[in-house]
């Protein structure tokens, strides 16, 4: 199948930058030239006709002693979190994962792009060039202060989930629990609420995928931007604390924003479970789902490639053209396909970014 002939796919979140740091090849090499580990690299992306997305800088914890993959197989868990992560140590992996996206920006040649605008993402899928954002899941790189959030936004910075699961000095994310409601704890500190004001300013998209019920209502009273979850899946089909309830997705049409769908098993599938053995259908139940909940314009997909167990008949990035031609098979039509694929996510970070 040609470049040409491929839905176009812009995607709400991987981890490749976290992969990437980890690896034992030069990074701009791996991703440019492809080394066929993980879900993406650059030649497995042209394949799939993925076209760009949120590439997230994200600062890992100290392994909490237990095999999380084996205890997420069972009927019910609770992965115990991470405790809070030091400042110094954060922001040198901040600062080392950001400039491996500003590396490989630099080392392409013109054919990768850090896009600050969504006039950024329109020329680069138009010329066929990998549209990039910049984006943090977990704040704990960003001091008190938010200096560094000041440094980030100048190196291209536009979105930010202020908390991944562990809690930090801005607020307190949702566990790895099924079942269990997002209502986990508390919401945003002070400083959390500081920090969504900054980003208010800044324009700079607040991403409420790993934030708990109270901070994602917290948000949705400070913020003046449309409220967007960037790899979260539907409560009422899969009763995980990661996913959000029919009324967050009433907050979010409400706002005009926008859910991108999680690749990650444990979070489509009804009984919680990780499992490479789950339908291409049961990810289509929560399209139809949030799209009945948010609206057409407000669902897209966010795959958590690099980051996650995803079904086996996606596989890696190339198997994306198998899941559009499921959606199709579904009964999506082509201008409905075009808006989950790549469009609505456009439009939202128009509506955001003013730009």
């Amino acid at each position: 199948m040609s470049r040409s002939s491929l839905m176009p796919v812009f995607d709400g979140h991987n981890d490749v930058l976290l992969r990437l740091m980890r690896g034992k090849i030069q990074p701009e090499q791996a991703f440019l030239e492809g080394d066929n580990i993980g879900h993406l690299d650059w030649p497995r992306m042209r394949e799939g006709g993925f076209v760009g997305g949120f590439f997230a800088v994200y600062v890992p914890s100290e392994s909490v002693g237990i095999d999380v993959d084996e205890l997420m197989t069972h009927a019910q868990y609770d992965v115990p979190l991470p405790s809070q992560l030091a400042l110094p140590t954060s922001q040198q992996v901040t600062v080392h994962m950001a400039s491996l996206l500003i590396r490989i920006e630099r080392a392409s040649k013109g054919e990768v792009k850090i896009c600050r605008t969504a006039a950024d993402i329109r020329h680069c899928i138009d010329a066929g060039k990998l549209a990039a954002i910049l984006h943090i899941e977990g704040a704990e790189g960003i001091d008190p202060d938010l200096y560094m959030l000041d440094v980030l936004y100048e190196s291209g910075l536009r979105s930010i989930g202020p908390v991944w699961s562990r809690p930090n000095i801005f607020g307190h994310g949702v566990p790895f629990r099924y079942p269990s409601t997002p209502d986990t704890g508390p919401g945003l500190t002070d400083r959390g609420i500081e920090l969504v004001r900054a980003c208010n300013r800044l324009r700079i998209m607040i991403d409420l995928s790993h934030l708990n019920e109270k901070g994602f209502w917290d948000v949705a009273r400070l913020s003046d931007a449309p409220l967007v979850a960037t790899h979260s899946n539907a409560w009422e089909i899969c009763r995980h604390s990661r996913n959000l309830t029919d009324k967050q997705l009433g907050a979010i049409r409400e706002s005009r924003g926008m859910v991108g769908v999680n690749f990650a098993t444990s979070f489509i599938r009804p009984d919680g479970m990780r499992s490479e053995d789950t339908p291409l259908e049961e990810m289509i139940r929560h399209m139809d789902h949030l799209i009945e909940h948010v609206g057409v314009d407000g669902v897209g997909l966010g795959s958590d490639f690099d980051g996650a167990t995803i079904p086996a008949e996606i596989g890696d990035v190339r198997g994306l053209p198998r899941l559009v031609d499921a959606m199709r098979r579904h009964g999506y039509d082509e201008a409905t396909l075009r808006k989950l694929c790549y469009e609505n996510w456009i439009n939202v970070l128009e509506r955001t970014w003013g730009r």
